[in-house]
């Protein structure tokens, strides 16, 4: 077999100032009847014109 040279270059940078990350953790459940995952429901998201609302299958059912 003929042996292959190969490399890797990476262009790493560091900033020079540390960035702080924010999240935020909410409910994963059905806007309407508030039962969830852990429910054995089925959560989807949809987008309305005030933000996203989450409904079940019952509730938004997947056909």
């Amino acid at each position: 077999m003929q042996r292959v040279r190969s490399a890797i270059m990476q262009d790493m940078q560091f900033a020079k100032k540390s960035h702080n990350l924010q999240s935020s953790v909410s409910n994963f459940e059905c806007y309407v009847c508030g039962k969830g995952i852990e429910d054995g429901k089925c959560i989807t998201a949809k987008t309305l014109p005030n933000g996203i609302v989450l409904f079940c299958d019952v509730h938004y059912p997947l056909q």
